[in-house]
This record gives structure tokens, sequence and C-alpha cells, in this order.
């Protein structure tokens, strides 16, 4: 990404002067407006109550794509006739699409403008949804489930980054407004995928497929966003990008900037393995499809309360490392409950793994802290999502490998176990209280 490189969403609508002191940035304000936030008048007073509607709106699409899929993996792979070992590759599908197409989100936004690439990621989910149960064959359910992990991965990305434009004085809170809507939108999958797919005929197909709806939905409020853009401002061209220049950020320089991408990496290993095979874990113990459902539900439930209140909190520390050792102990904790009691414990475990899961709006907070300006939080959420979904791909494989050759969950759970440490150990080091632009 050039150093000039700079994607906003547009402006908000006062010029904001700064707090003191600030709640939550973790970083000292500048003197005058953020750099892109046009002055008073340039939009109307009620559009960033439409920018709000749309982050919480897209959001809730951001999982359930994914949680969906995990809840009727069984029904899947009977009916497409898939082994474990690709059963496992498509638990991999949404890490290596969310690396690829994070890569490219700030150019596509720079060109574009936020407003529309997050629109079309929202359009995108909602054909990829609706398509692939349909698509024919594993093929075409992999490509189907492609494009909708395109419009997420791109959404992943730039969704900081109109938090830090828009409301650059509520960080925290706002990340946990999105980290909420994220976590419920996952836990509602979860928990209404099987029931749902009852009620409209026993179909695993249409049970995927009316997720698309709610995709739909989150298109309007951007489609607004776009059509009330300021007319004419430079300052918003094409749906609200902005490039300006800047002291250059060697990115790839940062320790910081290795360790966010690191953390990111693990915590969404153990995420997206939890969301892909933890209904599986619990169905082998005997535990019926619908109540493992709620299980997988009762995990991604937990966070929607945790989610909204973990980023304020974090936004207040000075280090963040010791939220980072809490969650890792109640990952360690969950997982060797699951290996030893899987169907005993399983509404502890579900609950200890859910409170685990919650490193990833720890992890978006921290992206938020650690630069000064919108353009550093860019290409530090583009570059800390994208290496770390990249470094987060071969774990859900390597579980239905394992699970395939050794016949059972003994060897993938030490896996997560194990995994676990060094997250805490590169969380801790990311939750330092420093800025990639004193890394040069």
């Amino acid at each position: 990404m050039a150093d000039e490189d700079l994607a906003t969403l547009g402006p908000a609508a006062e010029p904001r002067t700064p707090a003191a002191p600030p709640a939550d940035a973790g970083a000292a304000r500048p003197s005058a407006a953020p750099e892109g936030v046009p002055e008073r008048g340039s939009a109307p007073r009620w559009l960033p109550g439409i920018v709000i509607a749309g982050l919480v709106l897209a959001a809730l699409n951001l999982r359930p794509a994914i949680t969906s899929l995990g809840a009727l993996l069984k029904e899947v792979r009977d009916g497409l006739g898939m082994s474990g070992t690709v059963a496992g590759l498509l638990t991999s599908v949404p890490a290596l699409c969310f690396a690829v197409f994070g890569f490219a989100a700030p150019r596509l936004a720079r060109r574009w403008g936020p407003g529309a690439i997050v629109c079309a990621g929202m359009v995108a989910v909602a054909v990829g949804v609706v398509v692939r149960p349909y698509a024919g064959g594993t093929p075409g359910f992999l490509a189907g489930s492609a494009l909708a992990l395109a419009g997420i991965a791109v959404s992943n990305v730039l969704l900081p980054v109109v938090i830090k434009t828009w409301f650059p004085e509520r960080v925290g809170p706002m990340t946990g407004l999105y980290s909420m809507a994220l976590a419920l939108g996952t836990s509602l999958a979860a928990a209404l995928t099987v029931p749902m797919t009852a009620a409209l005929g026993g179909s695993w197909r249409t049970g995927l497929a009316v997720w698309g709806l709610l995709a739909v939905l989150a298109v309007v409020p951007w489609l607004v966003v776009l059509r009330r853009r300021p007319a004419g401002s430079p300052s918003a061209p094409a749906g609200g990008t902005l490039a300006t220049a800047e002291t250059p950020i060697r990115i790839t320089s940062s320790p910081t900037a290795w360790a966010l991408a690191v953390f990111f990496g693990l915590q969404a290993t153990a995420a997206y393995i939890t969301m892909g095979w933890m209904p599986q874990i619990f169905r082998d113990a005997g535990v019926s499809a619908g109540t493992a459902g709620v299980l997988l539900a009762v995990t991604m439930a937990v966070g929607v309360p945790l989610s909204f209140v973990l980023p304020r909190l974090a936004a207040r520390m000075r280090h963040q490392g010791p939220l980072v050792v809490v969650l890792g102990v109640c990952g360690l904790a969950g997982y060797t409950g699951l290996g030893l009691a899987p169907a005993g414990g399983a509404w502890v475990w579900a609950l200890l793994m859910g409170i685990s899961n919650c490193a990833f709006p720890l992890a978006l907070t921290m992206i938020g802290m650690r630069s000064v300006s919108a353009a550093g939080v860019v290409k530090l959420s583009a570059f800390a999502q994208s290496v770390g979904y990249l470094i987060s791909i071969p774990g859900p494989l390597l579980v239905g490998t394992l699970y395939q050759h050794s016949g059972g969950w003994g060897l993938p759970i030490a896996l997560m176990i194990g995994l676990m440490v060094p997250q805490i150990a590169v969380g801790v080091l990311a939750g330092r209280n420093r800025r990639i632009e004193d890394e040069r």
C-alpha cells in the first residue's frame, strides 16, 4: 500500500475538537478537526446516525455465513459428499478470503470510497450466501462461500477505519457497539439455523440461504450514505475517500504491527476452529444437533455484552496485556474441559470459550489505539487482519485432518491448547502503550 493511502468513509456532521482528557482514543488528539473531516454543514447532521446503523447492520452480517455453516456442517458434508479433510478446508476458506481481500480493501477504498466498498461487500455477502447451497457440488459451494467471504473481508478491514474517522473521540464505545453487533449476529446464526431449517422444510440448503436476507437489509444504510455524501466536496469523493500526504509509515518494520498481526491470527484460529468444529465435538459426545447449535450460540452470545464492555475498558488502560491473559486463561480452561468431559460440562466449556473469543474485539480496539491517525489505522488494520488471517489458515484444516486420521478429538483439542500459549504471549506484546508512528 502506498504511504499516502488513506481510506475514510467521509465527514462527520460537525468538526471535532480535542477532548480533555480523552477517554478512549489511547493517543493524543490533534488541535483541530481530524484530517478528512470537513467543516460544519458539509454533510447532513443526521448522517452519522445512518453511519451507525450501517456499522451495526454490517457487523451483524460478518459471521452468519460461517456460523450457520458450522451448525449444519454434518448435513452439508453428507449432502455434498465431503471428507473430513475437505470439510477442514472449508472451515479454512474464511481465513484465506479474509487475508487475500483484506490486503485489497484499502486500495479499493481509495479508488471507490469505503462507503461504496462496504455497500458492495454486503451485496456480495447476500449473493454468495443465497447462491452457494444451490451452486451444485463442492466446487460451487466453495465458490459461493468465497464470494460472501470476500464481502465480509473488505468490511472487516474498513469498518475500524470508519470508526476512527467518524468517531475519533469514541473509538472504544463505537468499537464496542460494532463488536457487540458482530457477536449478536454470530450467536443468532448459531442458535436459529437448525430450528429455522426445520421450520422451512428441513433442507440444509434453505437453512443456509435464508441468511442472505440479513445482508440485503444491510445494504440500505450504505446506499443512503453514498447518496447523501457532500456534493462536490473534495474531501468526500466517490463515497468518502481522501488521500493526504503524511509521514511515511513502514508498517512491516513495526514490532507492534507484527505482534498485533500474530495475536490477531492466533485468536482467529481459535475462533474459526470453535465456530466450525465445536458443534461436531458436542455431537460426537452424544449431544443432539439442536443442543449443539445452542451451545455454539451460548459461546457466541457471551460475546454480546462482553464485546460492548471490553473495548471501553481496554481503551482506558495504558497496557491491555492483563486482559489478554484473562481471556487466554479462560480459553485454556475451556479447551481442557472440552477434551476431558465434553458432554458433562458442556455449558461451562461453552461459556469459557465464549469469554476467550472476546480476544477479537480486544484486537480491534488495540488496532484503533496503536496509531494516532485514520491513515495509520487503515494500514494497521489491513496489515494485522490480512497477515493474521493468513496465519490462521492452517488451524481449521489441521483440526479436520487430525480428527479424520486419529478418529477422535484428543489431538485436535491438544492443538487448540498449544496455540493458546503463544496467543497470550504476543497479545501481551501487542498491548503495550506504543504507536506504529513511533517505530519508523
